[in-house]
Formats: C-alpha cells, structure tokens, sequence
C-alpha cells in the first residue's frame, strides 16, 4: 500500500477547498451516520468476535456516543464554522476584530483497542466537521472491528478524502513518517512518546489521548450505598478495560470494612461471570497475563478466578494494598481493584499529587471542604465528584488528560477547535489613525502616549476620546 499517494491525494483534494464548506460537511456527517445506523448488526458481530462484547454494551457505552457526537456537529457546525466576534481593543479603534476556524488539512487519526468504535469514529466526526481530510489506523487488536470499519468507510467514502489503513505496527510506522497537519492518537503513554517523537521530527502538532492511574476516594462522609453501585459500575465495565475507569481506590478506614462488603454483595448480584452478557474478556493472551501478574493471591478479599481459554477474569477486589505493591506501579487497565485505607485526607490528596497527573479522578463525598481541595489542589484530566466515568458523555465538557495523560482535548466544540486552526484578524478603517506609532518618534510623542495609557488605566477613557 502507498500511502504517501493516499497522502497526497487528500493534500490536493484539501488544497481545492472542496471539504471546507459547511454544507459538504453536514453532508459527509449525515452519510456517515446513515451507513453506521444500516450496519449497526455488523458492528455488534465484529465487536463481539473480538472480545465477546454484547450489542448492549456496545450501543450503550460506544454507539450511542458516537450518534450523539454526530446529532451535535448536525445541530451546531452552521455556527462553530461562522467567524466570530470578538471585543476590539482600544489601540485597535477603529476597527473590528474575528476570529476565523479554518480547517488544518490532512489529519492522521490512530484509534485505541478497547472502546474501537467510540475512540477512532469521534476523533474522525470532529475532523470532518472542522473540514478536514483525513487517513484514520484502527487498532489491529480487536482484529474484526477494524476489518468492518475498513469495509464501512473505504467503498462509500472517496480515499482521497477519508481512508481506514488496516494492518499494524509495520503499517503505523509507516504512515507516521508522512508530514500530516495534525495527528490524534488514543492509546498508552508509552506508544504516545513514540508518536510524539515521530510527530515531532516533522514539527506535526499531536491530540494524544493516554492514560495512568486514576484514584477513586471515598470519605466517611459518602453515601456507601452510591459509591458502591457507581464504583463497581465504573470499575467494572468492559472488563476495567477503560482508560478512565477508577485504576485504585482509597477509602476512609473507618468505612472500609462497611464498603468492602456492600461491595461484594453487589458484585454477587450482578454476577459478573464468565461469557456474562454485560461483561467483556481480556482483549488478549499478553494482557491476560500481564493483569493476573499483578495481582498477590494473599491480597485477594473478591474473586480472582479466570479461564484462559475465554480470557475471562472475575472481577477482583484485593485488600490492604500498600502503594510500594506491584499492582500500584502500573495502570491495571483490567478488573482488578486494589483498595487501600487512609485515615488523614490531606496526606493521600499528597500522594496523588506526587505522582503522574492521572487522566481521571472521583471522589464520594457530602462534605463541600473535601471536594473543594481535591479540585483546588490536584491536577488531573477531567472526572466526577460521587459518580464515575459519567463526564465523557458531554458534548459540552472538554475531554483529555495532562501531563503524562495525554495532550489536548476534545468532544463537541472542543473536537471543532482540536482539528482547527483559530485564525485571528483585525480589519481596520481607512481613518482615524493616530501617528503615534510610525517615526520620527519624539519626546513629544511618547509624552501622549504615556498620558494615553495613564488615562486608560485610572479613568477608561475611551481612547478616540483622547485623540481628539
């Protein structure tokens, strides 16, 4: 496959104008929908192929998103893609100022293995709405889902316009030797810093969407009885193979035995068993083993059986956890919950902060001072006070990680603004332009200029005012 000839043919499809305009795009978004919604029973046989993932969970937790990411640009790109006014400031009178949205041009979009369709569609939807081109790498992991978005996409979409490279590393390292105009990769920090450095050689900005180990605390103050329902939910959906799922969770000591158990009892209600509906497998034999390995049998208050021949793990809480411990030195990124206790909340705030900045944080709590330190005092992505996962379903909340979690943002006018370039204009009149700023300068001059910025900055007068 040559892709630098795909590249080049989006760079020239880009280059004609054609997929800047607002209508084509609506167009492309409204074609993209319809061919999902007419193939949603492929969708959930591949998925399901993959790692046994059910057609509910899928529409719940992916489909469902990405129809709403789509109705979002729908009802609001004829306003995202208008330039924009903005306040003209004084030393700019007279005049007006915009700010424009022009499209980047030719986007590399490499989606994630564990929610497929959600992390490579929604990056690829906030594209085309911004007016772009784009070449999009499904993960070759969840073999059959990118077998099924190739087979969606490239028949009923021009390749010069979007086009789904299929294959693997061999395939990603080639396509990131081409100079793109932005590059969105979903996946881990380690593969990001790859990425990055190949980004970097060509000077191409990058959208990574990583991950790390995000902390859930419950207080003494929290409804157990919610904590626990949304936790075990949070934790425990596809698999814990979710970048935002709650990595580790701290629990005040004098309500941990109260919630271990509320916590059990609720894993033995919803019964998460092997070939369960509403529970997904590993998504492969290293990862299997990679989780079991982190997990010290003598710690073990919940579960901890698995099949490897299903790659099922039952989900398993291990209790008195220490932060030195193998399963604290990496992100799970399965269904393994280490517990651990504490007893002053400013100190495990500490610990958190001197740690990598984590993608997610939640804490459940009623008590506002709690809440207000934790969102004064740690820096981390974005997440929920007494709830899990829910803020990525928002179109109106950016959603990415800093520092080791990732770069950048997106979802709904956040996405717009990733995959576009704000380019800022004043136009001025012709008159009315005071000669302060061009030579010869003079005391005389800078003795205005200075009673200018004086009577700016005491009174606000308008400066026409003060030039006449």
């Amino acid at each position: 496959m040559d892709f630098n000839k795909i590249f080049q043919s989006q760079k020239e499809l880009f280059n004609s104008h054609q997929t800047k305009d607002v209508a084509f795009r609506k167009e492309t978004l409204k074609k993209l929908k319809k061919i999902i919604k007419d193939n949603e029973n492929r969708l959930y046989e591949a998925i399901y192929k993959d790692f046994r993932k059910s057609a509910f969970d899928t529409f719940l937790n992916e489909l469902s998103l990405v129809y709403n990411e789509l109705d979002f640009f729908l009802t609001n790109l004829d306003r995202l893609a208008q330039p924009k006014r903005v306040k003209t400031t004084l030393s700019l009178q007279p005049g007006k100022s915009h700010i424009y949205y022009d499209p980047l041009g030719v986007m590399l979009v490499i989606g994630a293995w564990n929610y497929p369709y959600l992390l490579t569609l929604i990056p690829l939807i906030s594209s085309i709405a911004a007016g772009n081109t784009c070449m999009v790498k499904p993960s070759e992991l969840p073999e059959n889902t990118m077998h099924v978005l190739s087979e969606l996409i490239n028949p009923n979409f021009p390749s010069n316009y979007i086009y789904v490279v299929e294959g693997g590393i061999t395939e990603t390292t080639e396509l990131l030797k081409l100079r793109y105009d932005k590059i969105f990769f979903t996946g881990s920090p380690k593969v990001g810093k790859i990425v990055y450095e190949a980004a970097a050689k060509n000077l191409v900005p990058v959208v990574l969407e990583l991950g790390g180990k995000s902390p859930a605390i419950v207080t003494r103050t929290a409804n157990l009885e919610v904590a626990t329902k949304r936790l075990i939910w949070g934790k425990f959906l596809n698999g814990g193979q979710t970048c935002i799922a709650p990595d580790y969770l701290l629990v005040e000591e004098s309500v941990k035995p109260e919630l271990l158990q509320l916590m059990k009892e609720k894993l033995k209600e919803i019964n998460y068993s092997d070939g369960a509906e509403h529970y997904t497998s590993i998504i492969n034999k290293r990862n299997f083993d990679r989780i079991l390995g982190l997990v010290d049998k003598s710690q073990i208050v919940y579960g901890g059986a698995s099949n490897e021949k299903t790659l099922y793990i039952e989900p398993t809480i291990l209790d008195n956890v220490s932060w030195e411990d193998a399963v604290m030195q990496e992100e799970i990124f399965g269904p393994v919950f280490p517990v651990l206790s504490f007893t002053d909340y400013d100190e495990i705030l500490q610990k958190i902060i001197e740690g990598e900045k984590p993608l997610a944080a939640y804490l459940f709590t009623k008590n506002k001072e709690e809440k207000d330190k934790l969102l004064k005092l740690v820096s981390f992505g974005g997440g929920c006070i007494n709830d899990t996962l829910m803020h990525i379903t928002s179109d109106y909340l950016p959603f990415g990680g800093i520092g080791n979690s990732g770069i950048g943002n997106y979802h709904g006018e956040f996405g717009f603004l990733s995959f576009s370039h704000q380019k800022s204009v004043v136009e001025k009149t012709n008159w009315g332009e005071p000669n302060w700023k061009y030579p010869p300068y003079t005391n005389k001059k800078m003795k205005r200029l200075k009673k200018i910025l004086f009577s700016l900055l005491l009174y606000g007068i308008p400066l026409p005012m003060i030039l006449l």
